[in-house]
């Protein structure tokens, strides 16, 4: 092979280009290292769990908001950093019933008093797999004629597996995960998450607690040091601007101690009832496009999502898919100034 050729021969197959080779390393490198300093952080307390969509997923992060968009089942599939094996997986399913919607109540959201409401979540993180269950129940009380003070609480139990043999070179160096290399090991958590929020039909505001305990109850092998707790806060405005026209946006904050503030927000725009486009940002990390469609009984959105240049993930992009089907109620306007989305 000549000095500055740009090509490797290989017997039996074409030539490569070395910047391919090269281009193919580099990539693997990055794969490791940032797995690795996921697997850090992992061992610290738990995987961060991003839904671009979170503002279809209120109840998800705030009991209190359980049944604030009547009575439905909910769900997403996230495939984070793709054609990255090992890369963040995610699944998600909900149903909540309002216990006036289901009565015949004209306007569930404002006269309603109780709801309920059970989350399940399927989460793969490279040598880890976490399974979370929420059990959520919201009571409201009336302030004004249009304005709800809505207080929930739930309860959640966690099983994190992990595969000793799927673990980075961190991860085996760790002095906990050490001890779990080549097989497998279960950690069972149960904890608290507790809501408040208050709501109106064109905004609302939402302040959460999740894990309050910090994962003190657990049981199975005791190989992350604790869940800490998060605070998140939740808000939103959405508008009728014609027969048309409606607008929504939407913000998260979301606070935990031994991880950087997570901060995102959205903005759609809704047409005819039916068809929805916008964008979100989340801070330092990454930006996204989002679509959607509104039928009669359910909702389908679907988000492309791209890191930013400053971020430190991979190059890799995210994609998201969303459903949300109406177990009573159609998806049409009860008030003339009603939106379908947030």
């Amino acid at each position: 092979m000549k000095e500055n050729s740009k090509y490797i021969d290989q017997p039996g197959q074409r030539s490569v280009p070395i910047n391919n080779q090269v281009a193919n390393m580099n990539k693997t490198v990055i794969l490791i290292l940032l797995l690795m300093l996921f697997g850090a952080l992992t061992v610290q307390g738990q995987s961060r769990k991003y839904i671009s969509q979170f503002s279809f997923f209120q109840s998800y992060y705030n009991p209190g908001l359980t049944g604030y968009e009547g009575s439905t089942l909910r769900g997403f599939v996230r495939n984070q950093w793709s054609g990255y094996e090992g890369a963040p997986k995610t699944m998600f399913f909900s149903g909540e019933l309002d216990f006036a919607e289901m009565k015949g109540s004209d306007d569930p959201a404002l006269m309603g008093k109780n709801a309920v409401g059970l989350n399940l979540l399927f989460d793969q993180y490279g040598a880890f797999k976490e399974t979370g269950l929420v059990v959520s129940y919201a009571s409201r009380v009336r302030l004004t004629a249009k304005h709800n003070l809505r207080l929930g609480a739930g309860v959640s139990y966690t099983n994190v597996r992990l595969d000793g043999t799927a673990m980075t070179v961190e991860q085996q160096a760790d002095d906990v995960l050490s001890h779990y290399i080549g097989g497998f090991s279960d950690m069972q958590v149960v904890d608290f998450n507790l809501g408040l929020a208050l709501t109106h039909s064109n905004y609302y505001l939402s302040y959460a607690m999740h894990q309050v305990n910090g994962g003190r109850i657990s049981s199975g092998d005791d190989f992350m040091e604790g869940r800490p707790v998060n605070y998140i806060v939740q808000a939103g405005y959405r508008e009728a601007l014609s027969s048309n026209l409606a607008i929504s946006t939407n913000f998260f904050y979301r606070a935990q101690q031994d991880l950087p503030d997570n901060i995102e927000f959205n903005v759609k725009a809704l047409f005819m009832d039916r068809l929805w486009i916008g964008g979100g940002h989340r801070i330092d990390y990454a930006n996204n496009l989002q679509a959607g469609l509104v039928f009669d009984k359910f909702k389908i959105g679907y988000v492309y999502e791209f890191p930013t240049n400053r971020s430190f993930l991979l190059s890799g992009t995210t994609q998201e898919f969303m459903v949300v089907f109406n177990l009573f109620r159609k998806n049409e306007r009860r008030q003339p100034d009603e939106v379908l989305i947030w």
